[in-house]
C-alpha cells in the first residue's frame, strides 16, 4: 500500500534528523500516510509516527470502524466528545511506551490553541517543522495516484460535455451547474472538487465568479470551472465556450489564451522551471496587449487536494521533476470584452508533458 513506503520515509526522515515523532493533522495529509479519508470539522484527527515504533491513528470513536474499513492495519485510538482528545493522545503516547523530546508538525496547519494544548502535556518539547518533507513526498506521483487522477480527469472532461448540452437560451447558470453535478454523480463521482463554477456573459471576467440567476443570452461566452474527485484525487479543468457566433473582440481574446495555454503545455518537461512556464504564457498574453487582464499564477499544484505544492508562479524557482503533478490556466479578463481561461491538469514525464484533461480546447460555438 502506498502509505505503508509514505510512513517508511517520514520514520527514515526522523531518524536522519533525530526526532522523535511526527503528528500529522491536515486531513488530506491523514489520508495521504493512512488510506483514512475523514472531515474532522473540530474534532481531533492525526496520525503519530514514531521514528523507530509502529504509528497509529487518532480519530474520532465514532469513526474508527471507518479508519479500519480504509485498510488501516495499525493501532486506532478513539476518542469521545467528552473525553479532552489533547488527554487521549498524551495517554496513548505514553502507553506505546515512547518518550517525545522532539516532534515534528505542520506549522502550517497547527494552530496556536492546539499547539499550546501539545507542549502542556509533552514537557521541554522541541518543536520541529515537517511541511516541506511532506510536500516533497507528495509532489511526485506514484503510478497508482495517477491512475486516480486519469479517471477524475476523464469524469471533469465529461461534466464539461454534459454542460455544454445544457446550455440554451433563458436557462440560468445554476440551472445548468445542477444538471452537471447531477450526471457526473449519477457517472459514480463520490463529490466534486470544490463549489463548481458556471460563469456567463460579462461574469466572465470574474476569475472566481459566483453562479447565480442570470439567464444565458446568444452571444454570451459560458466558463465552467470544475472538477471531480475519484477515490480520494481531484481533477480541476476550465473551459470557456461560445453561445453563439462570438465578436472578433471575443475571439481575439479566446485565441490569445488558448496560444498562451498550449505553450505553456508544449513547454513542460524535466529540468524547466515554474517562473519559466508562467513566463511563456504570460508573454503570450502580454506581448498581445492583455497582459494587465492576467491576474492570478498560471497554476497550482493537484493530487488529493484541489491546490497544493507547488504553485506554478513568476518567482518559483522550482525545478520540475517527473511524476509532478499540475494545472497550466491562463486566463484575460476583460470587463469591456469577456473573460476566458483554459485549464488542464497535466503531468510530467520523462521526455515532456501527459495532459490528463482532454475536452476541445478550440472554441466551441453552440
Amino acid at each position: 500500500m502506498l502509505y505503508l513506503e509514505s510512513i517508511k520515509k517520514i520514520q527514515s526522515y526522523l531518524q536522519i534528523n533525530s526526532i522523535d515523532a511526527a503528528f500529522v493533522t491536515t486531513p488530506d495529509n491523514v489520508f495521504y500516510f493512512t488510506g483514512f479519508k475523514s472531515n474532522p470539522h473540530e474534532r481531533l484527527l492525526g496520525v503519530m509516527i514514531f521514528k523507530d515504533a509502529p504509528p497509529f491513528i487518532i480519530c474520532p470513536k465514532m469513526e474508527m470502524p471507518d479508519a479500519k474499513a480504509a485498510g488501516w492495519s495499525g493501532t486506532i485510538i478513539g476518542h469521545q466528545d467528552t473525553d479532552n482528545a489533547w488527554d487521549v493522545l498524551a495517554s496513548a503516547v505514553k502507553e506505546s511506551g515512547q518518550s517525545i523530546q522532539s516532534l515534528a508538525i505542520e506549522k502550517s496547519h497547527m494552530t496556536v490553541e492546539r499547539l499550546e494544548a501539545i507542549t502542556k502535556r509533552f514537557s521541554s518539547l522541541q518543536i520541529n517543522r515537517l511541511d516541506e518533507k511532506i510536500n516533497e513526498l507528495r509532489v511526485i506521483k506514484s503510478e497508482a495516484e495517477l491512475a486516480n487522477m486519469r479517471k477524475a480527469a476523464e469524469l471533469a472532461d465529461y461534466a464539461i460535455e454534459v454542460g455544454c448540452k445544457e446550455i440554451a437560451e433563458g436557462k440560468t447558470e445554476l440551472e445548468i451547474l445542477n444538471a452537471i453535478e447531477l450526471a457526473v454523480k449519477e457517472k459514480g463521482a463520490a463529490q466534486m472538487s470544490f463549489d463548481t463554477m458556471v460563469l456567463s456573459g460579462p461574469k466572465t471576467a470574474s476569475p472566481h465568479g459566483t453562479p447565480g440567476d442570470r439567464k444565458i443570452q446568444k452571444g454570451d461566452f459560458i466558463l465552467f470551472d470544475l472538477g471531480v474527485v475519484y477515490n480520494g484525487y481531484c481533477s480541476d479543468i476550465t473551459r470557456t465556450v461560445a453561445f453563439g457566433e462570438p465578436s472578433p473582440e471575443k475571439r481575439e481574446v479566446y485565441e490569445t489564451v488558448l496560444k498562451a495555454e498550449m505553450a505553456a503545455v508544449n513547454a513542460v518537461k524535466p529540468g524547466v522551471t515554474a517562473m519559466e512556464l508562467d513566463k511563456t504564457a504570460r508573454d503570450v498574453i502580454t506581448e498581445a496587449g492583455y497582459g494587465e487582464y492576467f491576474t492570478h499564477r498560471l497554476g497550482h499544484g493537484l493530487g488529493i487536494s484541489v491546490h497544493e505544492f507547488p504553485s506554478i508562479t513568476g518567482v518559483n524557482e522550482m525545478v520540475l521533476e517527473e511524476g509532478m503533478a499540475f494545472t497550466i490556466e491562463p486566463g484575460i479578463y476583460h470587463p469591456d470584452i469577456t473573460g476566458v481561461r483554459i485549464e488542464d491538469d497535466v503531468v510530467v514525464t520523462a521526455d515532456g508533458v501527459e495532459v490528463l484533461t482532454k475536452f476541445p480546447k478550440e472554441l466551441q460555438v453552440l
